[in-house]
């Protein structure tokens, strides 16, 4: 199997703490997007579509960190991901999918461009566009998580799964800004100290990657 992604891309990141937690060998390409890398006819010609994460497995390109999770773990079942019943599946699949959009952060390369070019925004004010909406999506969160018994030492029990594997990229980039304040979420900070001394997440995270920018 063949990752191709850029090293600070939560998504690319979340398929990392996959293929770790599966124990499965994987060749990570690094797509530089900022040196427009995903646009190149050497890209191109692997997924025309020119999307970062892509795995390249025997039966072809996939493509969207979610479904390439889904497919890793119904192609290798152990360890499991998902919950065996179909109400804990369904569960874990809203936690992430609220995670994945809810809680995304605004500093991805196409909004970055259209704050500080069309609307002239500085940095301090991104900082600022990026703190509220990502607080609002962590405060939801927490709701659920917080008192709900299906949450145990992770998002859903006492096992990492999918949720997590999406929850942590969104934390590390909640991180990089230090005027944004996590504690008001202790349930999320609990699960995501949990996680990150697991040596799948820890091996995932942008820092460790060898092909990362200097």
């Amino acid at each position: 199997m063949k990752l191709y992604g850029y090293f600070r891309s939560s998504a690319a990141f979340r398929v990392r703490i996959a293929l770790n937690l599966k124990q499965l060998d994987y060749e990570s390409a690094f797509i530089h997007l900022r040196r427009g890398d995903q646009r190149q006819p050497a890209f191109l010609s692997v997924n025309p579509q020119g999307l970062v994460p892509a795995l390249e497995t025997d039966d072809g390109i996939l493509v969207q960190s979610l479904p390439i999770i889904e497919y890793l773990d119904e192609t290798y079942p152990s360890p499991p991901l998902l919950p065996p019943d179909a109400k804990g599946r369904a569960r874990v699949r809203a936690l992430a999918a609220v995670i994945a959009c809810d809680i995304h952060p605004i500093n991805n390369l196409r909004v970055l461009r259209y704050l500080h070019r069309p609307l002239g925004h500085d940095e301090a004010t991104v900082e600022t566009w990026y703190n509220h909406w990502i607080a609002e999506g962590f405060r939801g969160l927490e709701q659920l998580l917080a008192g709900d018994a299906q949450t145990g030492s992770f998002c859903h029990g006492d096992a990492p799964g999918l949720a997590d594997i999406v929850l942590v990229p969104q934390v590390v980039n909640a991180h990089r800004y230090q005027s944004f304040d996590l504690s008001p979420y202790p349930t999320i900070l609990r699960i995501y100290e949990t996680c990150r001394k697991l040596d799948a997440f820890a091996a995932a995270h942008p820092d460790r990657q060898p092909d990362r920018e200097p």
